[in-house]
């Protein structure tokens, strides 16, 4: 019994100093602004996002698919959609595709979108996206939301 105990506290002990013996995701971020050029219809552009992921784990962790959906939750002046409104931008381009055991990177996530700017649109009109992502990795699937909105300028 005393043999098991000290393993377990052995075992305690390791996941004290290295850490949490998980895979997680943090603090993720997209592109502040865009300015639509003006009589753009359906203009197509990048917003870019970052993701914290960390490896606790003692395997390489693989993922393999980066999903997007942007949520308009505010607007200014004239805009086509209404708050609520959501885009599926699907399964969006990601690297890297695997986050090595003990390792701490950043994804890097590209997802497309458009806008349209009118030649009737006058003083400030602008459409704010809450982001979430679905992660989908070896070590399971996680989702996670963006801290920061993206704003579309027209």
């Amino acid at each position: 019994m005393t043999r098991v105990a000290g393993l377990v506290l052995a075992g305690l002990f390791l996941v004290a100093c290295n850490g949490s013996p998980t895979f997680g995701l943090s603090n993720a971020m997209v592109d502040d602004s865009y300015a639509c050029p003006p009589n753009a219809h359906n203009a197509a552009y990048d917003v870019h996002a970052t993701i914290s992921a960390h490896n606790g784990t003692a395997n390489s962790v693989l993922i393999s698919s980066v999903t997007a959906v942007m949520t308009l939750s505010a607007v200014s002046g004239t805009w086509l959609q209404k708050v609520g409104d959501r885009y599926d931008a699907g399964s969006v381009a990601f690297t890297p595709s695997s986050v090595g055991a003990g390792a701490t990177t950043t994804l890097q996530v590209t997802i497309p979108s458009s806008c349209t700017h009118g030649r009737t649109a006058s003083g400030t009109n602008y459409g704010e996206y809450s982001v979430a992502f679905k992660v989908v990795s070896s070590a399971g699937p996680f989702s996670i939301t963006s801290k920061n909105k993206h704003r579309i300028l027209a």
